[in-house]
């Protein structure tokens, strides 16, 4: 499978356009979370050369305004688009996506998107400025093992983990990437969940987002070639 890094707040030149919060697009027609704005999102988008034509479904993490920021934007390019979201979303959101011609579709634990993707969450809830709400994350299914793509992981990135390894355990975890929120934590917290990806057998990284700098230099410095840079106009192949 193939993963497009389409928004971030780092990109690979200066013809993207960065920002805060993050979107992957899987497989040229699944979008994870849309970043903070439509306008940059799109241009991105394009200069990926991406058929939004081709986009079916949209999972979005969480309800963060820059997780979904650039979601209306894109409703309004291409109507009919499956979007996924937890059922604590607001009404004001549901009600914009679906006057924007969204399909909504609620989440509240593991549900299988296509033949080796789902998403899984709902039940583990993350401390936001505005209290306690769930996140759930995409995963893929591969040759190589599970990718799981993270919004926030405010609940825990090693919960998350833990959670994925119970909902399939005969798969590996081939890869984590995304926001792991690590950007407030201290050396020895950070050497410490470094430690137990390694030990619960995460093979590849990709920190990006909320995951602070400091811990993306600690992570790449553990797992040297096996560390991915995330920015916009990355292609990963999992």
């Amino acid at each position: 499978m193939q993963i497009k890094v389409v928004f971030d707040k780092d990109s690979i030149d200066k013809n993207f356009h960065r920002g805060w919060g993050l979107s992957f697009l899987v497989e040229e027609r699944i979008l994870f979370d849309t970043g903070e704005k439509g306008k940059w999102l799109l241009n991105n988008l394009e200069k990926m050369k991406v058929d939004i034509d081709k986009i079916d479904s949209v999972v979005i993490s969480h309800d963060r305004w820059d997780h979904w920021g650039g979601l209306w934007d894109l409703l309004k390019k291409k109507g009919g688009i499956k979007v996924y979201i937890l059922p604590h979303f607001t009404n004001e959101f549901k009600e914009k996506a679906q006057s924007l011609q969204a399909k909504l579709i609620e989440n509240t634990n593991l549900l299988q998107l296509s033949k080796d993707i789902f998403i899984i969450g709902g039940d583990i809830y993350g401390k936001h400025p505005n209290g306690y709400i769930p996140e759930q994350v995409l995963i893929l299914r591969t040759k190589n093992g599970l990718t799981i793509i993270s919004g926030c992981a405010r609940q825990g990135v090693l919960k998350i983990i833990e959670k994925v390894k119970r909902a399939f355990p005969s798969q590996i975890i081939y890869l984590m990437v995304g926001g792991f929120h690590l950007i407030n934590s201290d050396k020895r917290t950070v050497e410490f969940i470094v430690e137990s990806f390694k030990k619960m057998g995460v093979v590849k990284v990709g920190p990006t987002h909320c995951s602070g700098f400091s811990a993306k230099e600690i992570f790449q410095e553990k797992y040297g070639n096996n560390f991915i840079p995330i920015k916009v106009g990355v292609i990963i192949d999992v």
